[in-house]
């Protein structure tokens, strides 16, 4: 059974960058598309970027589109993803989950296996 476990969350000023990362057990992820989804204060958690298993599609929502780029990393079993040119309204909780496709990667029901969460927080 896939187990995801989500790090590199923290404070950082508007314009600055972070680097999350999903660790994966259980199950490789070459087999796993994986998908990050940021949770708002208040508001429902949305998908903002997807990897499918192979590593060689990758889909962004329009809010990171530019900014966010993600990759995987099968050596280390491991998803990222580095943000950039980051603003207050990016502040929340980061989360990774695995789905077989990332064909309804911005619909959080399609997908299983949630980590714990990391939090970010862009404030000056």
């Amino acid at each position: 059974q896939l187990q995801l476990v989500e790090s590199g969350g923290g404070l950082v000023q508007p314009g600055g960058s972070l680097r999350l990362s999903c660790a994966g057990s259980g199950i490789t992820l070459d087999l796993s598309a994986i998908g990050w989804f940021h949770q708002a204060p208040g508001k429902e958690r949305e998908g903002i970027s997807c990897i499918s298993s192979s590593g060689t599609s990758t889909a962004y929502a329009d809010s990171v589109k530019g900014r966010f780029t993600i990759s995987k990393d099968n050596a280390k079993n491991t998803v990222y993803l580095q943000m950039n040119s980051l603003k207050p309204e990016d502040t929340g909780v980061y989360y990774c989950a695995g789905a077989k496709t990332c064909s309804r990667f911005m619909d959080w029901l399609d997908f299983g296996s949630w980590g714990q969460g990391t939090q970010v927080t862009v404030s000056s």
